[in-house]
């Protein structure tokens, strides 16, 4: 699975400090897209996290000492409202958004994670569907590019069903409609799709 050398580098020292600290991790987003999509560019990388009983403050220490520093002044405060560690790694100097599990759906995520090697390291990395089903949430225009490269590299893989039942219940849980819709669409134009 392709992954350029600065955010295999990085992934390989989170994987490290991770198994160190015996946490749970996936790899989602950008970087995520580049393992079962197309390729493109990004200049960050996204990952969840769950601590468990481990300190925020004892955690961001620990990647402190791996050569990972905070990108801002990161509050007690402000970890509690955005769940969010924004860290660079200094070798590479390549962002990494460090965001802190909640319970639910994360923990689905984090159970379907599948582990890829990556710079000498097992990396765990969000299932397609589950990646399909965080950019149908995401909208943007690059997180819908993101989702078409998936279903062309991956199409005839996916797990269709489970992707819609995710998206079924995030649906009920946010009083919304549009997310199996914007789906289906998408589904239906890369069926359309010359082979």
């Amino acid at each position: 699975m392709p992954c350029p050398p600065g955010p295999a580098d990085l992934l390989a020292d989170l994987a490290h400090e991770f198994a160190r600290l015996r946490v749970p991790w996936y790899v989602f987003g950008a970087q995520a897209a580049l393992i079962w999509g197309r390729p493109r560019l990004t200049t960050d990388v996204d990952v969840t996290v769950r601590l468990g009983a481990l300190d925020s403050r004892a955690f961001v220490s620990a990647l402190q000492a791996r050569a990972f520093d905070l990108r801002i002044v990161a509050t007690p405060e402000f970890v509690q409202q955005t769940r969010v560690l924004p860290l660079v790694h200094q070798p590479t100097g390549l962002a990494v958004d460090v965001v802190l599990a909640g319970p639910g759906l994360e923990d689905d995520f984090l159970a379907r994670a599948v582990t890829v090697e990556i710079g000498g390291a097992a990396v765990p990395i969000i299932s397609a569907e589950d990646l399909i089903v965080t950019k149908i949430l995401a909208g943007r225009p690059k997180d819908i590019d993101d989702i078409r490269g998936v279903l062309a590299e991956r199409g005839g893989s996916l797990d269709l069903a489970q992707i819609r039942r995710t998206l079924e219940m995030l649906e009920e849980a946010l009083g919304q409609d549009d997310l199996v819709p914007l789906f289906e669409a998408e589904v239906q134009r890369s069926s359309q799709r010359p082979k």
